[in-house]
């Protein structure tokens, strides 16, 4: 089922509507843990947008405030393809010309102001595990002040896992292969919030592979699950129950809805596809058959709004509401094939 669903009437200022039409092509987006911040990757411009916002419910739904922004710009910001928040002022960002670099953000002084910051801890990996083309990168907290990282390594095909130790200034203890298995172009990459599966879009296979989170994870682990159907898939994302995941296709206009009960075993087509560009817009970035759909997606932490993002479409919201629509019941999502 293909739908199309009007966006969410942004509040934002002149100053900050221009901060958004400049900043060129754009990957990954992620709102922080407080909901408060929404960090935009500017792949083509080597900088991050921060944008301070709220998400309030009304009687006619959710509605969004941008009141501010801060441009970031360092020599450990290259071409940014993927960044996620470890807690509500600490960013993480993945260059795909480079490493992960960590950052605090000075928050304080937004403003409308470009800032110069310096990264805490660059990360590149060890000699048998050395980040390639780092894309998509999402935060998984562990013991003791640990944060794993895992990286889609786009043009390797393996997704690795770095455990940074917050006390030691973000100092790496360990670096590993993790997935790679059925993957091919690893563009998109999210853990589900019960921490039982890790999502990873797949663009040359055109799908997304899940894979059940386990100790005995390796790269020769096979998915768990495949979501089929899902175009160019780039950016991914779990509801907060983990009974749906939402894809970006960036070779349509399109976000698959895919539906399930938390097991994501076996192979599953879209419930529902929800158009979030126009054609005129669509078109005018279809460069080639993988491009002009929306790439950046996520859900922001009260799980009322969808938010996404790609070049000639800088960023729009959706209620989260409309986008899964009424079929929640129907289970149309259940498993057409055992994995």
């Amino acid at each position: 089922m293909r739908v199309k669903i009007p966006p969410i009437d942004v509040k934002a200022s002149e100053a900050v509507r221009a901060a958004l039409s400049a900043i060129g092509r754009t990957e990954d987006l992620r709102f922080s843990p407080d909901n408060r911040l929404l960090a935009i990757a500017a792949f083509a411009r080597k900088r991050c947008l921060i944008l301070r916002i709220d998400v309030e419910m009304g009687s006619s739904g959710p509605g969004v405030t941008i009141h501010d922004f801060m441009e970031l710009r360092s020599d450990s910001i290259g071409e940014v393809h993927g960044l996620d928040f470890i807690d509500d002022r600490t960013l993480v960002v993945a260059n795909r010309d480079g490493q992960l670099a960590i950052f605090t953000l000075p928050v304080e002084s937004m403003a409308g102001q470009a800032q110069e910051i310096t990264a805490l801890r660059r990360i590149s990996g060890r000699p048998f595990c050395k980040l390639n083309t780092p894309g998509s990168v999402v935060v998984r907290h562990g013991p003791g002040g640990s944060v794993s990282l895992l990286v889609c390594n786009n043009y390797t095909h393996v997704v690795t896992r770095h455990v940074a130790i917050r006390w030691l200034g973000y100092r790496t203890s360990r670096n590993r292969p993790l997935l790679g298995n059925g993957l091919d172009i690893p563009d998109g990459i999210a853990i589900s919030h019960d921490g039982q599966w890790i999502a990873v879009s797949s663009h040359g296979t055109r799908d997304v592979k899940l894979y059940r989170m386990s100790p005995s994870l390796g790269p020769d682990t096979e998915p768990a699950g495949v979501l089929q159907d899902a175009g160019y898939p780039h950016g991914v994302r779990f509801t907060d129950d983990d009974r749906h995941i939402l894809v970006a296709d960036a070779g349509s206009q399109l976000v698959h809805v895919y539906a399930g009960d938390g097991d994501w075993r076996g192979h599953r087509a879209p419930a529902r596809s929800v158009a979030v560009l126009d054609e005129e817009t669509f078109l005018r970035g279809r460069a080639s058959p993988e491009e002009g759909g929306p790439k950046g997606l996520d859900i922001d932490r009260s799980n009322s709004v969808l938010a996404v993002t790609c070049e000639e479409q800088t960023l729009a919201f959706f209620a989260l509401a409309s986008v899964l629509g009424a079929f929640e019941n129907c289970r149309q999502g259940k498993a057409i094939a055992s994995a």
